[in-house]
């Protein structure tokens, strides 16, 4: 699969380990998901056999146990491996029907994919090369419209998509593929692939730190956004200085690049004070934190369904007045939404401007609470009426600093406009990182969950704060 992504890649992965970039903690959150996923899908098919080897290293063995195992008359294998030529596979799990067998790769996912077709037509390859009578081959994924309501029914959670005649047709493909990759491989010479979107399609390349290190530390043009960074790349332009003046560019990126030449700010003060106009006190500048687990975790809840788990909320009651701050954080363990709920509703007010910072995704997390817990509909639709978002002036450009990069991102207009205040002083940095930690605080000792449970509460209320501090630099203006 990476020597279909990029030939250089696979290379690499063999031969020069050592040049891959560091696997951050979310990175690995999602092996670890599909892991757990995969693990759990084995209870679909209950009754099994485990042929996964000791390591990572000793493949020949879970072959041989495989082989055993069929002859043994084994009907479920979970892991079976099958080497054909050089050419290695597991599948997740294989099920043995009327003599014939039907296989299953489990997917993290809640949609087959092309990439996972490539995959399976692989693993199809090999098995019948093997010699393996394969009536079918199926991809497991989640089932988005399942509704957890006490134990998990994984006969419900898992939908098994059979993609045999996909399969079939990409028979001589994967065939052809082999033999280049192989080919390829065996010269021991690294292949010249340039950089491209490819790096990222279907998955973050994890060489892209060593295949990117011709370009410009700052200002590259693949800094601009859309296709116009890869546009100028095929060009044979790297650094914003060398675009002509003759290049075409969309409205956006030129007005980008004039700001990064001219280094002025842009600011509409008319439109922003049309902003800021409507705005009502007291003002509550409020932001939700949630996860997602790929199993539901609680009932009324679905597969990767947003559960909000923390606010942070600042209110300033008047102008000049003396700020507030009140936050809510889940324990980790039980479904936090209805208590969130009660006391949003306690520290909210019946009147006052509430202020986000993208304002779809409080709305949407909102609306998905009343969904579940329609008691509380009057006062929380009430809620999202007042909701007003502080992106509006940025994403619109009526204020726009070279330095924002076309970005208009809370974690890019803070450092800006208010450079006291800083995210990278934080253990948490961003929203990713507050979900994986507050996913694994019930994993943890008491002391490690508390220490971590301040340091979710401190990145949170400094979301909120910010938005304080982006609102007075605006007022100013």
């Amino acid at each position: 699969m990476y020597g279909c992504q990029c030939t250089k890649r696979l290379y690499l992965h063999k031969y020069n380990p050592e040049l891959k970039d560091a696997l951050d903690i979310k990175q690995q959150a999602v092996f670890d998901r599909g892991t757990n996923i995969g693990l759990l899908a084995q209870q679909r098919f209950a009754g099994g056999v485990d042929a996964a080897p000791p390591d990572s290293y000793s493949y020949d063995l879970a072959v041989a146990k495989t082989q055993a195992f069929i002859e043994q008359g084994a009907t479920i294998i979970y892991e079976a491996s099958f080497m054909h030529e050089g050419v290695l596979c597991a599948v997740d799990i294989l099920e043995k029907k009327d003599n014939t067998w039907h296989a299953y790769e489990v997917k993290s996912t809640t949609k087959v994919k092309t990439q996972h077709i490539t995959d399976a037509a692989l693993q199809y390859w090999v098995l019948t090369q093997c010699g393996l009578p394969l009536e079918d081959i199926s991809i497991v994924t989640l089932n988005n419209q399942y509704v957890r309501m006490g134990a998990i029914d994984v006969t419900q959670l898992f939908i098994l998509n059979s993609v045999l005649p996909e399969v079939l047709e990409e028979q001589p493909f994967i065939q052809e593929k082999v033999t280049e990759l192989k080919s390829m491989l065996a010269k021991q010479q690294e292949p010249v692939v340039d950089i491209g979107p490819h790096c990222y399609s279907p998955y973050p390349c994890d060489f892209i730190t060593h295949c990117f290190s011709h370009l410009p530390v700052a200002n590259s043009v693949l800094e601009l956004p859309g296709k116009a960074g890869w546009k100028l790349y095929g060009a044979g332009i790297k650094h914003l200085d060398e675009i002509p003046d003759t290049f075409e560019l969309s409205e956006k990126v030129a007005q980008q690049l004039n700001h990064y030449r001219s280094g002025a700010v842009h600011i509409n003060r008319e439109a922003i004070k049309e902003f800021l106009e409507p705005l009502t006190y007291p003002l509550y500048f409020f932001d939700f934190e949630t996860i997602m687990p790929g199993v539901p975790e609680f009932d009324h809840s679905k597969p990767y369904q947003q559960i909000p788990f923390q606010y942070s909320l600042h209110v300033l009651i008047a102008p000049n007045a003396e700020l507030t701050h009140y936050a809510y954080l889940g324990d980790g363990i039980n479904d936090p939404r209805k208590d969130l709920i009660t006391s949003m509703l306690q520290h909210l007010g019946p009147a006052g401007s509430i202020i986000c910072y993208n304002m779809s995704f409080e709305k949407g997390r909102i609306k998905e609470l009343i969904n579940i817990f329609p008691d509380y509909e009057t006062e929380l639709l009430a809620i999202n009426a007042r909701v007003v978002d502080l992106m509006i002036p940025f994403q619109k450009r009526w204020y726009y600093h070279p330095l924002f990069q076309g970005s208009y991102s809370i974690k890019t207009v803070l450092p800006v406009l208010v450079p006291d205040l800083r995210y990278d002083e934080l253990i948490i940095q961003e929203g990713g990182t507050a979900s994986l930690v507050y996913a694994q605080l019930k994993l943890h000792d008491e002391g490690t969950a508390a220490t971590q449970r301040e340091q979710l509460l401190a990145y949170c209320e400094l979301d909120t704060l910010a938005m304080v501090k982006i609102l007075e630099y605006l007022q100013r203006l």
